[in-house]
């Protein structure tokens, strides 16, 4: 999945203003309840959440979502078939209760809650993951993610989704078909027995149903606005003022609402970190992140401060329809050429880790119980001095001396100051290189990736399942997420074999075999960190927990003391 300063005085008063104006329940029931609650003038209060997030929702279309933030949303306001518990485990949501298994296993037979809605009162149907499903795999839709019908196994979804088949584009010929308004019928291509993880996966956005007749009327403007989407979750977004924030609401039509805890959520967009730590030492704000600059203040204040170790990992896209990226020994240079681990120990001081790796730590165990890291270790590790040695080779090869590259970058404070730290270590040490940085908002950066449109990017994935194959599926050559021009036959071939081995430890070895190729071999990317959080909470917010992968947050379960 994916993620310019004024004077600091006007900054806070800009930001507090679009606060209050745009998402927060207005300046009396601030006063009255210190941001977190408001009477209804009979004595009880309304629980709120005063939350940020650095960037716009790019996606309110679930089936379109492939960004951090898209998916965090998703997971609030729409639900599917399963989603997660606090410790990671798929449960029923929208099934009533688990599949019954048929055929030995590639038919499951899903009974759907009676008591499902959407936020209009609509019955949430069998038709409508029918219709959900098939858009997904369309080529008119033209989602990032209709490649997860191939991860889950769905009988044909290879096929239609490939252009040289005679079925391409049959969405109605995938496997699942209504038996009626309250089962669901889903086929497998093969053996569910090779795909452990596939309840985890059926929780993903990309799986959730969709009202047909509702999304039909709106046309091409479902899902642009608050209102022109309808919800099926624990949370209603009611507001979204584009590049402020959005707020959203306990959804009373939702078939579990008694366990829902909160029952408004304000976020607002606040990519100055100043201005964050601001709102939340006023009351205004119940949760932020914060990078090594306010680190050392708060890590003594034990009630407020935490860090959260992630599975996602960060590295640089390097673009090889860009002459010079194409070149090995210049990708060998690049991810040599600075210090990882004074990156995450100085500038990110928030938990993060050195990456030498696309697949996570401490992620997902395998057959023998072993870390995926365990065996196959740090890769491409090396220091400056060889560093100049493959950028020496590769310029020879190139007939150059020196080489100007661009380094697409998100905009936020954080990055901006990765990026130039980047740009400075590989100067020094890479000599001929002069390297750019190009800031960008987040959804237009998003854009410029999946054009190839750039030389370098900082880019981040996080894990849609709990599978190594979830990272290392990324970069099959075309494959959706590729986005940089990468191909290698023995990697693709590795990689398709994995998908249906049935034996899970030949399968774990492939994978294995397939990163070491990726990175000790190719340098196809060069990994950043493995991202850790440091957050400073109000001591009041309860029951938070986070995902390792899908969306960060279900706040269903989070609450107000």
């Amino acid at each position: 999945m994916k993620k310019s300063k004024w004077s600091l005085l006007l900054t806070i008063v800009l930001v507090l203003s679009v606060f209050l104006s745009a998402c927060s329940g207005g300046k009396k029931e601030e006063k009255a309840n210190g941001g977190n609650g408001s009477s209804d003038g009979g004595g009880s209060k309304e629980k709120v959440l005063n939350l940020m997030e650095t960037s716009e929702i790019p996606y309110l279309d679930n089936i379109m979502a492939d960004d951090q933030v898209s998916l965090n949303l998703a997971n609030n306001v729409y639900e599917g078939l399963y989603t997660l518990n606090d410790k990671d485990e798929p449960v029923l949501s929208g099934a009533a209760e688990e599949p019954e298994e048929k055929d030995g296993g590639k038919t499951w037979v899903f009974k759907l809650r009676d008591d499902a809605v959407w936020s209009n009162g609509d019955k949430v149907t069998a038709n409508d993951y029918v219709f959900a499903w098939r858009k997904a795999v369309s080529k008119d839709t033209a989602t990032q993610y209709s490649f997860i019908y191939q991860v889950a196994g769905i009988l044909n979804a290879d096929k239609i989704l490939n252009p040289e088949d005679p079925m391409y584009n049959k969405t109605d010929k995938l496997g699942i078909k209504a038996i009626d308004d309250h089962t669901i019928e889903v086929k497998f291509a093969g053996p569910t027995s090779a795909k452990p993880y596939l309840k985890a996966v059926l929780s993903f956005p990309t799986f959730y149903p969709q009202p047909e007749k509702f999304v039909k009327e709106q046309g091409k403007q479902y899902a642009l606005e608050a209102d022109k989407a309808l919800y099926n979750g624990p949370f209603a977004l009611k507001k979204w003022e584009h590049e402020k924030g959005w707020v959203l609401e306990k959804n009373d039509k939702y078939w579990d609402k008694k366990n829902v805890k909160v029952d408004k959520i304000n976020v607002n967009i606040l990519k100055d970190e100043a201005t964050r730590i601001n709102l939340f030492e006023t009351g205004k704000l119940d949760r932020t992140t914060i990078s090594a600059e306010y680190v050392d203040q708060y890590k003594d204040k034990k009630d407020v401060f935490s860090t959260v170790p992630e599975s996602s990992v960060f590295f640089l896209r390097m673009n090889q329809k860009n002459k010079a990226l194409a070149n090995k020994n210049i990708r060998h240079a690049l991810d040599m050429g600075w210090d990882k681990k004074q990156l995450t120990d100085v500038l990110l001081n928030n938990g993060s880790v050195p990456a030498y790796f696309l697949v996570p730590s401490k992620f997902v165990n395998g057959p023998d119980g072993a870390d995926f890291r365990e065996k196959n270790g740090d890769l491409n590790k090396g220091d400056a001095k060889k560093a100049k040695e493959y950028w020496e080779k590769g310029l020879k090869e190139l007939g150059v001396k020196k080489l100007d590259l661009t380094l697409l970058n998100y905009d936020t404070d954080t990055a901006q100051k990765d990026a130039q730290f980047i740009k400075n270590q590989l100067e020094k040490n890479l000599p001929g290189l002069s390297m750019k940085i190009k800031a960008q908002p987040f959804k237009q950066k998003l854009k410029l990736e999946e054009n190839m449109d750039y030389d370098i990017s900082y880019a981040g994935w996080g894990p849609d399942y709990p599978d190594p194959m979830t990272f290392i599926d990324m970069f099959v050559t075309g494959g959706s997420h590729n986005e940089m021009n990468y191909s290698n036959k023995k990697y693709d071939e590795l990689v398709k074999k994995a998908s249906s081995e049935t034996d899970l430890k030949k399968r774990w070895d492939m994978m294995q075999q397939a990163e070491k190729i990726l990175i000790d071999e190719d340098a196809a990317i060069s990994p950043m960190y493995q991202r850790g959080y440091a957050f400073i909470t109000k001591s009041n917010i309860k029951n938070i927990h986070n995902h390792s992968f899908g969306g960060d947050y279900s706040y269903k379960d989070w609450d107000v003391e």
